[in-house]
C-alpha cells in the first residue's frame, strides 16, 4: 500500500476504533463492565476511571459488583454512577456496590437497535469523509511528479479500503444488534 494511502487507512481505523468502543458501553441487559468505563470518580480531587479505584466483577449475568480499595470512596462512586447516563441506580452494603441491570423491554430493545444504527451510519459517514479528504488531497498532487496513472491507482485503492471499512461497520452493527435483540 502506497503510503500516501495508509495514512486514510489509519484514520479509518480509528473511526472503527471509536464505533467498537461506543458500541462496547451500550447496555444490552447483560452486566457489561464497559458500560462504566467513561465514569469518573472524584478520588482526592482527581477525576479518576472506576477501573482504578476498585474491583470490577460479575458475579451474576445482569450484575456488576465493584469492590473499591477505599471503602471511604463508596459514596463518591455511588454520586459518580448516578451523574453518568448508565441509567442504573446503585445499591451499597458498605462493602461494595451493586449494579442490577433490568430485563431490557421490547421498546428499550428498538430503541437501542435505532441508536446503534445511528451510531453506525456516523461512523460510514467519517469514513466516507476521510475517503473524500484522501481523494482531494490525490487530486492536488496533480502536475507533481506522479503520474495520473499512480493517482488514479490511489483512489481506486482508497475506494476498496473504504468498503471493507463499511463492511466491518455493518457488520459491527449487526453484531451489536444480535446481542441487543436476544432475550
Amino acid at each position: 500500500m502506497k503510503e500516501q494511502v495508509k495514512v486514510y487507512d489509519e484514520k479509518m481505523s480509528k473511526a472503527l476504533n471509536y464505533l467498537n468502543e461506543d458500541l462496547a458501553a451500550v447496555r444490552a441487559g447483560r452486566a457489561n463492565p464497559h458500560v462504566l468505563d467513561k465514569v469518573k470518580v472524584d478520588y482526592y480531587g482527581t477525576p479518576t476511571p472506576i477501573q482504578q479505584v476498585g474491583n470490577l466483577s460479575i458475579p451474576e449475568a445482569r450484575m456488576i459488583q465493584i469492590a473499591p480499595w477505599d471503602k471511604s470512596l463508596i459514596k463518591a462512586i455511588e454520586k459518580a454512577i448516578m451523574a453518568s447516563d448508565v441509567g442504573i441506580t446503585p445499591s451499597n452494603d458498605g462493602n461494595v456496590i451493586r449494579l442490577v441491570f433490568p430485563e431490557l423491554t421490547e421498546e428499550r430493545r428498538k430503541q437501542l437497535a435505532k441508536d446503534i444504527k445511528k451510531k453506525g451510519e456516523d461512523a460510514k459517514v467519517a469514513v466516507r469523509n476521510i475517503r473524500r479528504d484522501g481523494n482531494e488531497a490525490f487530486k492536488k498532487l496533480k502536475g507533481t511528479e506522479i503520474s495520473e496513472d499512480e493517482i488514479s491507482d490511489m483512489e481506486d485503492e482508497l475506494q476498496k479500503l473504504t468498503e471493507s471499512y463499511i463492511k466491518k461497520i455493518d457488520a459491527a452493527v449487526d453484531d451489536k444488534n444480535k446481542e441487543i435483540m436476544t432475550i
